[in-house]
């Protein structure tokens, strides 16, 4: 099914390879906050620079002819996010694994803040602004915890630019101060955001590999075979 989609979706983005510099602007933001603690992080960095070289993922970054642009954030208190990567046009395999690298080896900026969540959301709308030009934008935020620090999603989602970007979240459930229930729906109400927004679930950050392949297949597939349509 996977294959059919990538040879689908490359045969109808084909027209669109010289209008404009990629297909989609991705963001990944990762939870740094007083509650993750160091084997917790890297889990999370360890499965995110998997996922993004997972086979299927890699076939998915280069379902169309236009490239993906990526770039990576921690996050945790009001002013404590960090670029892990910045802006990293993906036009071949090697480009995917230097930055899954550059990802997997990075060093935690911070560990004993709160969840400002609203701060990294606005963080993550600054750096699309300076990002390549791409058909659509996406930033993906994953963490373990209700934001708790400064603004919520709500007040972000106004002041800063928003418009046409889409906000996907990543639950990763098992922190003993947080009920699985209310995190899903504080995300599912609160943080997802924009045209397609969707939701995955880890149950714990053991679990964080397998939820990370699953939404890139599902942000890389869809943009490229949106726009088609």
């Amino acid at each position: 099914m996977i294959r059919a989609a990538l040879a689908g979706a490359a045969c109808l983005v084909a027209s669109a390879a010289g209008a404009v510099e990629c297909r989609l602007a991705l963001v990944l933001a990762m939870d740094v906050s007083s509650s993750v603690d160091a084997r917790e992080d890297a889990l999370q960095r360890g499965g995110l620079a998997a996922a993004l070289t997972a086979p299927e993922v890699e076939a998915a970054f280069f379902a169309s002819p236009l490239p993906v642009a990526l770039a990576d954030y921690e996050w945790s208190g009001r002013n404590q996010q960090s670029l892990l990567l910045d802006w990293t046009l993906i036009r071949a395999p090697d480009d995917l694994r230097r930055a899954a690298a550059v990802i997997g080896g990075s060093m935690r900026g911070h560990e004993e803040f709160p969840t400002a969540m609203g701060y990294a959301l606005g963080y993550g709308a600054t750096l699309l602004t300076r990002g390549p030009g791409c058909l659509f934008s996406t930033i993906d935020i994953a963490g373990d915890g209700r934001n708790n620090a400064g603004f919520g999603p709500e007040q972000a989602y106004r002041e800063f630019p928003f418009a046409g970007v889409t906000v996907n979240g990543l639950v990763v459930n098992g922190a003993d101060f947080e009920g699985e229930i209310d995190l899903i729906d504080f995300y599912s109400r609160e943080v997802l955001h924009g045209p397609g927004a969707f939701l995955e679930v880890a149950q714990g950050f053991e679990d964080y590999e397998r939820a990370m392949t699953r939404k890139l297949l599902r942000e890389l597939l869809n943009r490229a075979v949106s726009m088609a349509d």
